[in-house]
């Protein structure tokens, strides 16, 4: 097999064996568990309401955890603001969706994609860590997300509490392994942030950035899933779209993101290898998101069910390229443009990882790996 495009294969003790090894295996669910196939695969016969993960309401919330960049008023219970003007992820920002979008924008408008960044965005470097105008404030976010309870009521402290989890999950395996996971904030940001990879708008799409380490949400992006991409939602499927911005900061911690050659596209590219592992590292996540705990050893996450995971694949499936290419852009497929894999390429890892609930099942990088 020729190799992947965009990607220099690292040497026998770099990513890879590191991934082999500090990410040892974890314990898989049983056959009748959460991530049967049959509840997988057959996922739209489960989409008849809004799956409710059962949150811990006695568990405490985390909060400094999450940077609130929307001003002292915390935002609403969906936060975020309108949604204006193209992807904007310049630096090295790594999107769940953005270049997604802006190809199909750029296309429609007869723009370019030099580099594969969009024109005239700046390089990382020339910003300060949080602008002016964009001052952390979290003392709303930690007057009202104390408990599990909270979440109930406010996608803010739902966000915190998956947020928690995913950290507990992936701390937990780090140090199961002999290594240790650095934690990573998420900033909530409302229409347009400034970011030590550059600027970006709403339209980004959640997105990690490896230059400050941190995760960035405009949280009006839910209501975008649904509205603008048909996603069902609910909160498994928003809690599948922190996972995966996660799964970024972990393979930005063990070196595969270095590994990847910027501004290469393409349906073998490192870009899109990239995306499918954050994909199956969001479903390694879920598979022990009942065994992750508070600060205090309390559970974080009581339950999830058959239509929590309908509801995640469901949206891992409406954000595929050629999805996005065909039903939102209204084009032809154009596999040449591929930065995160297709719909059903998104599918199958993100179900790869829900199944084994092992990280080293989400190597999409070896030579002679079937993609999907």
């Amino acid at each position: 097999m020729a190799e992947a495009e965009g990607f220099e294969p690292p040497d026998p003790l770099g990513t890879l064996a590191f991934k082999a090894s500090a990410l040892g295996r974890s314990a898989t669910l049983p056959p009748t568990s959460l991530a049967s196939p049959l509840g997988v695969l057959d996922h739209r016969l489960h989409l008849w309401w809004d799956p409710p993960v059962d949150i811990n309401p006695d568990a405490e919330l985390d909060t400094s955890q999450v940077e609130d960049l929307r001003g002292s008023s915390g935002g609403g219970g969906g936060g975020g603001g309108g949604v204006g003007g193209r992807v904007a992820v310049g630096g090295g920002g790594i999107s769940i969706v953005g270049l997604i979008i802006y190809l199909v924008l750029s296309q429609l408008g007869g723009g370019s994609l030099p580099q594969g960044l969009p024109q005239g965005l700046p390089q990382a470097g020339g910003y300060s860590d949080v602008q002016s105008g964009q001052d952390v404030d979290n003392q709303a976010i930690k007057q009202k997300c104390q408990f599990g309870r909270d979440t109930t009521s406010n996608t803010d402290c739902e966000a915190v509490a998956f947020i928690n989890s995913i950290q507990s999950y992936w701390t937990t395996q780090f140090a199961q392994s002999g290594s240790k996971y650095v934690p990573a904030n998420t900033r909530f940001f409302s229409g347009a942030v400034s970011t030590a990879c550059g600027p970006a708008s709403a339209d980004s799409g959640p997105f990690y950035c490896p230059g400050d380490r941190k995760v960035y949400i405009d949280l009006s992006f839910y209501q975008e899933l649904q509205s603008r991409f048909g996603a069902k939602g609910g909160p498994f499927a928003r809690a599948y779209v922190l996972a995966h911005e996660y799964g970024h900061h972990v393979q930005d911690l063990i070196g595969t993101s270095r590994q990847v050659k910027a501004g290469v596209t393409g349906a073998t590219s490192g870009s899109v290898r990239l995306e499918l592992q954050a994909d199956c590292y969001a479903g390694v996540w879920a598979n022990h998101a009942q065994q992750t705990t508070s600060a205090s050893g309390k559970p974080l996450i009581e339950n999830i069910t058959q239509n929590d995971i309908a509801a995640g694949v469901d949206t891992a499936e409406r954000i595929g390229d050629d999805y996005i290419q065909s039903k939102i852009g209204g084009q032809q497929v154009n596999q040449s443009q591929f930065t995160h894999g297709s719909s059903a390429q998104r599918e199958k890892w993100l179900t790869t990882g829900l199944r084994s609930g092992d990280p080293k099942q989400c190597d999409t990088f070896s030579r002679g790996v079937n993609l999907g």
